[in-house]
């Protein structure tokens, strides 16, 4: 496909790391909330393996998880020959460019991430410190740190990047990685020539952990506006006392960190929100400023969320709401498309429809690969829809502790939970509970129920063929049932590992 003469549409897409679905609200989202308003909100949207790494092979690809082949956390393949998204842009005669977070993986040789076909890339993966170390990722804004304040540790208070506990940045607001993204991505925008349709992915990693907000941003958030942890029901008191886990792990995954700790860490975490969204909105400024407003397509996403507390876990990878439900928004100019304003769809979505949608809006939809498990956004956003998904599947292996390795299924009404390493399951109904309390898979009312997502989820892994330890034969009606599974899978065969 030759290059365009810049008719094509651009497309910016925002991601915020980390962020739970319902990190929302006028004093913390005025942004994000005005792009919902005047788009689409898609209030049922997932990540179905709920991870940085394979969230992004999932928008990579366009596939499932069994069919990238990252079932947990592990490295993104140095590339993935069924099809990416970003050489097919390429090929459109887009320019394509990354600030912020990508996680693709490190080429040490190099000393520079894996661009997975970005074109230009400004990186901040936040896993260093900006010391140059062998074998340690040395990215853009650890460089750019270090001129500015040389051996300095931009982390400064923190034991590592997953800790669970807050912290104020202890330097002035415009050292911090999420005003870096910003400004990067400000200045990718006034220089970019118009010749040429963009794809620019501004990727904020906050408000994932560290939870370092300026002082002032901590300030705008009210103290009234912190939900207290959503803990209690019949199945999460174990995690409250786990012996792994607890207070003094600095990156503890389960727990009762105490009110005042757990509140201050909660504040903390939306004044990041608050801090990504203001960085939000001047990005969205810039795009109208230099003249691409009528022209720009805009999807913002984040890879999954995160527990704070809820039902005592922290950090990511499980299949509750806090952690696998994300917020997804798209927005376009009056020009582009004739579609509804003001849409909020319950159409279960993921972000492997990320690929088909970008490819969709840069008119490459001949160029989307066969048999990926995505779908175009589009096709709700111009409604009339008949025909969707019923509900999407999630899972993660082993993570944090043996016991945390699951399967999932969810219409976004219902979830339903298989718990490979004992065994169980649990059943959540998400419109009378949406905090998910109480587990029904227990209640003699919901069998019928249970019996169906079950079923559900046999179907699925007989289909993608999965094999004795994942289903093995039973008698009864069924036939078949799931298989305890007390070992990990962390790829599928389908994960490409001859280009690791």
């Amino acid at each position: 496909v030759s290059p365009t003469d810049g008719k094509r549409n651009n497309i910016l897409f925002l991601m915020a790391d980390q962020m739970r679905w319902d990190a929302r609200g006028p004093k913390i989202t005025p942004n994000l909330d005005q792009l919902g308003r005047d788009g689409c909100e898609f209030v049922r949207a997932y990540s179905t393996t709920p991870t940085c790494t394979p969230a992004r092979a999932a928008i990579l690809t366009g596939r499932s998880p069994w069919f990238h082949g990252m079932l947990g956390y592990g490295k993104i393949a140095t590339e993935y020959p069924q099809g990416e998204f970003v050489p097919l842009l390429n090929k459109l005669g887009y320019i394509t460019a990354s600030v912020g977070k990508d996680h693709f993986g490190w080429n040490f040789t190099a000393n520079e991430g894996i661009p997975h076909g970005f074109a230009s890339t400004q990186l901040y993966d936040g896993v260093g410190n900006g010391f140059n170390v062998t074998n340690v990722e040395y990215d853009n804004y650890d460089q750019w740190f270090q001129q500015k304040m040389p051996h300095v540790d931009p982390n400064k208070g923190f034991v590592n990047h997953n800790e669970w506990r807050a912290r104020p940045y202890p330097f002035d607001a415009f050292y911090h990685p999420t005003a870096w993204t910003g400004r990067r991505a400000v200045k990718f925008l006034s220089e970019h020539d118009k010749a040429h349709p963009f794809f620019l992915k501004v990727s904020f990693h906050r408000p994932h952990s560290q939870y370092d907000p300026p002082p002032a941003y901590f300030e705008r958030i009210p103290e009234a506006l912190v939900r207290p942890p959503i803990v209690g029901g019949n199945w999460d008191t174990v995690y409250s006392v786990s012996s792994d886990c607890g207070s003094s792990k600095p990156d503890a995954w389960c727990g009762n960190m105490g009110e005042n700790a757990t509140m201050y860490t909660r504040r903390s975490y939306l004044a990041n929100v608050l801090f990504v969204d203001e960085q939000i909105g001047e990005v969205i400024n810039a795009v109208n400023e230099n003249g691409f407003g009528n022209n720009t397509f805009i999807l913002f996403v984040s890879d999954h969320g995160d527990g704070q507390g809820d039902h005592y876990h922290w950090r990511k990878g499980y299949p509750y709401e806090f952690s696998a439900h994300v917020p997804m928004v798209v927005w376009w100019p009056k020009n582009m498309y004739a579609f509804n304003r003001g849409q909020r769809s319950k159409h279960v979505v993921e972000l492997r429809d990320l690929l088909p949608t970008f490819l969709d809006v840069g008119g490459g939809s001949s160029l989307i690969p066969e048999n990926i498990n995505g779908s175009s956004l589009l096709t709700i956003l111009q409604g009339g829809l008949t025909t969707w998904r019923e509900w999407i599947d999630l899972e993660h292996n082993i993570c944090y502790n043996i016991s945390n390795h699951w399967n999932a299924l969810t219409d976004g009404k219902f979830k339903y939970i298989f718990r490979a390493f004992y065994g169980d399951e649990q059943l959540f109904d998400l419109e009378k509970d949406p905090g998910e309390i109480t587990n029904l898979a227990d209640k003699i009312a919901y069998q019928q129920t249970l019996k169906l997502w079950r079923s559900r989820l046999v179907r699925q892994f007989v289909g993608e063929g999965r094999g004795t330890a994942w289903v093995e034969d039973s008698p009864g009606v069924e036939g078949k049932r799931l298989k305890r599974r007390v070992t990990g899978l962390p790829y599928s065969p389908y994960y490409p590992h001859q280009n690791t």
